[in-house]
């Protein structure tokens, strides 16, 4: 059947479409609108088709608002067809609606415009290598022929439709079906009209034709606060950087033989404001990064801030991983933070969590109606301690959507290093499985092969594109060469966390001094394997959660025994090889166990003749002596900047080391784990001269007893331990000195 549009007198032409595939687009089910629906030039002019929900009437107008022709109802209501004369390919035109009397309105037709991915990122999304995905998947406002609205792509290879809804389209999942890329299994559409700031997510049908769960956007970069779930229309971040100093000489921290003394910090708790409010970026901008700086450390380490549900899991359950926590502000508001923290030359690590996902239903689980994001296999798929889902780390999709996401924390937010949350859980096959709970690997083994692939590739991309960035592992096992390169088969890490030296040591430090002759190895045995790994020296947050108390309360005695053991543990800590990491609390010996809902306890260091604040001295100082001195950081990784002086008093719990410089100058470390002040102690020494106290642990100011060798000692030609001259130390109770040899 034909029709004859007269108010334009054209002659008759056929425009209108399958009545069976009309009725699919009324009914939502349509899987490709953009065949059905927009403009489709012929002779003369243009067919056009438009569905809109609400609508009695429909004109297409010019950009004037002159009337183009009048549009025939047809098929479902709110279906309409037309021929418009003159209507050119590429001519911009718009709709009029009206109904049931009411006031027109006009609006721009979502199906006229034309593709948003390129053959390139079409080719490298299939591919599984666009490692800049972000800037074409998610939602970004833009201009599209001359008209501003967002560009909406997503990746859902199975479905059978895919809309964007939101309050811009009554949540109504018939009006903004998108286009598929079926090369790659991507969704797109460009809506007109809409920017930042509008709330969306996505309806999908699955291959089954079921409905999903409506879904956030995988790829977003802001979502609304929790408990609320939709997605948030904001666009990859707009930031006048000013770090341009600290990015040119003060970020490559890849570089083992530097100074890195890391303060981890969760944003909700580290402090709040008034009525036990969250402090947001801005505020954080200015009353953290004046303290880390005062504190002297090198970097802070953000507990995750990719958008999760839940604020308990402190982030290590994200659904938004490109998306930073609404929480606290903006993303652009994150921004500032980090760039506040660069202009203060503090760098920025962030724990990045690509080991799991929670099963909420708006986020990854069956996103398409299937498992594309998480391994099918619950015997790979599924974490029953943790009761979240295991991406597939074999599909090249997936492995792309992770790697991408590492690289877009570093470009977007200038972050300096990523800490991988659980790499342990992902490594092994049978991790946290009991037998015939897991399925070998080809080889046979446990090891996951393709985990393995996936963060090698991590770690080679950002050595590629950000080569002054730095990875570290959080990885609880012996499994090997974590954090050696690729190209000499390792995982590619820079550093890993030496889980291994703080259980020994924590457990010493638990035991009564009396009985630590009986644990005297604990101290020493991570010497061992101290440069198998490059690691760092992780007091953190997981060890003052869950009943464990805080690191305070782990240490015996009394309160002064407390505190001076505390003080004694980090003089240790500062000075064994390594680099460092203290939780937020840990540096003025907070009592409490950290408790993610309030503030840490900062009234303690305003009590007068506080040994809080004596223990938050000791911690500035001992950054500030790190920092200072090469030989306590420039050899970390490297066996030639450490020997062992006396190991052998176990009676006494007494322990004593150097650390060298690559220049051959000597720092002497003696720790005396018991509350028995010592006098007379000798020290073999190699070195003739003057020995100074640079730092005692037990000293007034810290909030100790003030015992120790103030004025320094000298050396005498009195061999002990092996070496030539020896100097007599005071050794403080419960304390650890450090003594620098002055020529």
């Amino acid at each position: 059947m034909s029709f004859t549009n007269d108010s334009t007198k054209a002659g008759a032409v056929d425009h209108r479409p399958d009545e069976h595939q009309a009725w699919e687009i009324g009914r939502g089910v349509h899987g490709d609108p953009f065949a059905i629906l927009g403009r489709f030039p012929i002779d003369g002019g243009s067919i056009v088709r438009v569905y809109r929900p609400g609508a009695h009437w429909a004109s297409v107008i010019d950009g004037s608002g002159k009337v183009l022709a009048e549009l025939e109802p047809f098929g479902p209501e709110s279906f309409f067809s037309g021929f418009v004369p003159g209507l050119k390919a590429g001519e911009p035109y718009q709709m009029r609606y009206s109904h049931g009397g009411g006031e027109p309105w006009e609006e721009e037709d979502p199906y006229r415009f034309g593709p948003i991915l390129g053959e390139q990122d079409v080719y490298l999304l299939a591919e599984g290598n666009h490692y800049r995905m972000y800037e074409k998947l998610g939602a970004h406002p833009t201009t599209m022929e001359g008209v501003e609205g967002t560009a909406f792509a997503v990746w859902a290879p199975g479905a059978r439709r895919v809309s964007v809804v939101g309050y811009f389209n009554s949540w109504d999942g018939r009006r903004s079906v998108m286009r598929k890329r079926h090369e790659c299994g991507v969704w797109e559409l460009f809506i007109p009209k809409i920017g930042k700031g509008e709330s969306y997510k996505y309806e999908v049908i699955g291959v089954d034709g079921n409905l999903q769960p409506l879904k956030a956007d995988p790829v977003g970069f802001r979502q609304e606060i929790a408990p609320h779930t939709a997605s948030v229309v904001n666009g990859l971040v707009e930031h006048e950087w000013k770090d341009q100093a600290f990015q040119s000489h003060g970020s490559d921290w890849q570089d083992r033989e530097k100074p890195i003394s890391i303060y981890e910090v969760h944003l909700g708790s580290w402090r709040r404001g008034a009525d036990n409010e969250f402090l947001d970026y801005d505020a954080l901008a200015k009353e953290l990064v004046a303290y880390v700086k005062e504190m002297g450390f090198t970097h802070v380490e953000f507990l995750p801030v990719s958008e999760h549900p839940f604020y308990g899991s402190w982030g290590y359950q994200p659904i938004g991983m490109y998306a930073t926590t609404s929480r606290y502000g903006s993303p652009e508001a994150f921004a500032r933070l980090v760039d506040a923290l660069h202009q203060e030359e503090i760098g920025v690590i962030l724990d990045w969590v690509p080991g799991h996902f929670p099963t909420d239903v708006h986020g990854l689980v069956r996103f398409d109606g299937t498992a594309i994001y998480e391994h099918p296999d619950p015997r790979r798929g599924f974490h029953k301690d943790w009761n979240t889902l295991i991406y597939d780390y074999g599909r090249p999709e997936v492995k792309n959507y992770l790697v991408a996401n590492a690289l877009y924390w570093l470009d977007q937010f200038h972050i300096d290093g990523l800490r991988v949350d659980a790499v342990a859980s992902m490594l092994y096959l049978d991790y946290s499985r009991n037998h015939g709970e897991w399925e070998p690997n080809i080889h046979g083994g446990r090891e996951n092969l393709e985990a393995m692939a996936f963060l090698k590739d991590t770690n080679e991309r950002v050595g590629e594109y950000y080569p002054k960035a730095t990875t570290h592992a959080e990885e609880s096992t012996a499994f090997p060469d974590v954090s050696r390169p690729t190209y000499a088969g390792g995982l590619g890490f820079h550093f890993k966390w030496n889980m291994g030296w703080m259980h020994d040591t924590l457990h010493y430090m638990q035991e009564d001094p009396v009985n630590r002759r009986y644990h005297h190895h604990h101290m020493t045995f991570g010497m061992v394997y101290a440069y198998s790994e490059n690691f760092v020296l992780p007091l953190s947050h997981d060890e003052v959660v869950y009943g464990k108390g805080s690191l305070i309360g782990k240490m015996p005695g009394d309160d002064w025994q407390k505190f001076a053991n505390l003080r004694a543990y980090f003089g240790f800590m500062w000075t064994h090889p390594g680099k460092k990491l203290l939780f937020m609390g840990g540096e003025f010996a907070q009592w409490r166990e950290w408790n993610h809902d309030q503030s840490l306890d900062w009234h303690l260091l305003e009590e007068q003749g506080s040994r809080h604040k004596g223990v938050q001295t000791l911690v500035r100082d001992l950054n500030t002596m790190y920092r200072e001195i090469p030989a306590l950081h420039e050899l970390d990784c490297d066996p030639a900047g450490f020997e062992w002086v006396d190991t052998s008093n176990v009676e006494e719990s007494v322990i004593a080391f150097l650390r060298k410089d690559r220049e051959g100058r000597s720092v002497l470390i003696v720790s005396n784990f018991t509350p028995i002040a010592r006098h007379g102690y000798r020290v073999g020494v190699s070195k003739d001269g003057h020995w100074a106290e640079r730092l005692n642990t037990d000293a007034e100011v810290y909030g100790g007893s003030n015992v120790g060798n103030l004025g320094g000692v000298e050396a005498e030609e009195h061999s002990v331990h092996g070496r030539p001259y020896s100097i007599a130390l005071t050794l403080p109770p419960l304390a650890t000195i450090v003594m620098v040899h002055e020529a």
